[in-house]
């Protein structure tokens, strides 16, 4: 009964799920939040069953070792769950970077070398590949990362029209993101529908706090909306998406906005916050519906923005066999689904509004049965499918 421990370490916290391999079912999870701070705190779940603690936990060091205690404590135990490997999560894997790749000290390099495409996010996961290096000695590290599937798209998709020397001495192209949740959710939505990957054009939006959508033909990326970094395409809770470069210049010039000052808008106060006030999109689509003219803005824009991508991506896909929402939003709002694809049956997508309105927790059509493109609802599952990376190659 192997098991693999899927680690998702950021800068101030660590999260973690134990899964079985032959049911794949998670057997226990967990999360250590406020790391380097004095009042640390963590949560480890098993067999329905919440377990808190309150205390500093000063590094990701303490936080592996708090972690192994909540296994300790309350269970399962990690050698008779015969733990063989410990996935990471990693957001940005470059152009380096396009398979799991088992963890030596110059692969850790590399993805510290990375930390310039994605300060926020690969210092994290570096600290926590070396915490967990030094928690479980001798295990098998492998790094996950989001931008490996996205490595199929051909150069006309990835290559910004700017100085061709300057983009390639700064690594300046599309890299996209969410590689791992749209990996999952195009094999989840092929094996309902009982067809194989490899003969199906499908959009995937993943639609969170942050949000993008994919393009995928046979089980390749071939376009996603987020670019060299995740401020780009779709409208997100703090994020702007898609704007004209320009607005930086301006910006910069007229209100005498510094290089921080834009970047803190562009990340932090844009998107649905930056629009409505409000950055939860269920405060967004309440709102809008008591008549609060900015919300009722913010989920226009929001849908406007959805229709252009799923239209620009059909038009590349040269047609489309399937669309799956996923994520918080794209799993749980009535509201967004509906607005994103109401006028489009034009183009062969029909919604059913009664099924739309009806979603469960599993798997779910919301077209009509007479619908040339059929639209799912799918819940995705990244720590699962970086289990499931992670187990492959270790067991190659």
């Amino acid at each position: 009964m192997p098991s693999i421990l899927v680690i998702n370490s950021g800068s101030s916290s660590l999260k973690y799920q134990l899964i079985d391999m032959d049911s794949e079912q998670t057997l226990a999870s967990g999360l250590i939040e406020r790391i380097g701070e004095p009042d640390g705190k963590a949560t480890h779940k098993v067999g329905g069953e919440s377990f808190d603690i309150e205390l500093p936990v000063p590094d990701h060091t303490e936080a592996c070792r708090v972690m192994r205690g909540g296994f300790d404590h309350h269970g399962p135990s990690l050698e008779a769950s015969d733990l063989i490997a410990i996935g990471h999560r990693v957001v940005h894997g470059g152009a380096r970077f396009f398979e799991p790749t088992v963890i030596d000290r110059v692969v850790k390099i590399q993805i510290e070398d990375l930390s310039e495409l994605a300060p926020l996010h690969n210092p994290g996961a570096v600290q926590g590949i070396s915490a967990a290096e030094q928690s479980f000695p001798g295990l098998p590290m492998v790094a996950v990362f989001d931008t490996a599937f996205h490595q199929t798209m051909p150069a006309e998709a990835y290559t910004y029209a700017i100085d061709y020397d300057v983009a390639q001495k700064y690594r300046v192209r599309k890299y996209g993101f969410h590689g791992t949740s749209h990996r999952y959710v195009s094999g989840a939505a092929a094996e309902f529908l009982g067809r194989p990957l490899e003969e199906l054009k499908q959009i995937v939006l993943h639609l969170g706090n942050g949000a993008s959508v994919c393009a995928i033909d046979g089980g390749r990326s071939v376009e996603t909306s987020m670019g060299m970094t995740p401020l780009a395409g779709l409208v997100m809770g703090t994020r702007s998406g898609d704007i004209d470069a320009s607005v930086l210049f301006h910006l910069a010039r007229r209100a005498g906005m510094s290089i921080d000052d834009l970047d803190e808008l562009l990340n932090k106060r844009s998107g649905l916050l930056g629009m409505s006030g409000f950055g939860d999109s269920r405060d967004v689509q309440a709102r809008a519906a008591d008549g609060d003219e900015r919300a009722q803005l913010t989920a226009s824009v929001v849908a406007h923005r959805l229709k252009f991508y799923i239209g620009a991506y059909q038009a590349l896909l040269g047609g489309v066999d399937v669309i799956s929402f996923t994520a918080g939003i794209g799993e749980h709002s009535v509201e967004v689904r509906e607005a994103a694809l109401t006028g489009l049956s034009g183009v062969g997508i029909e919604l059913d509004h009664a099924r739309n309105a009806a979603v469960g927790s599993d798997i779910s059509v919301i077209s009509t049965d007479a619908s040339p493109v059929t639209v799912l609802v799918v819940p995705t599952n990244e720590e699962l499918e970086i289990a499931r990376q992670t187990f492959k190659v270790v067991s190659a």
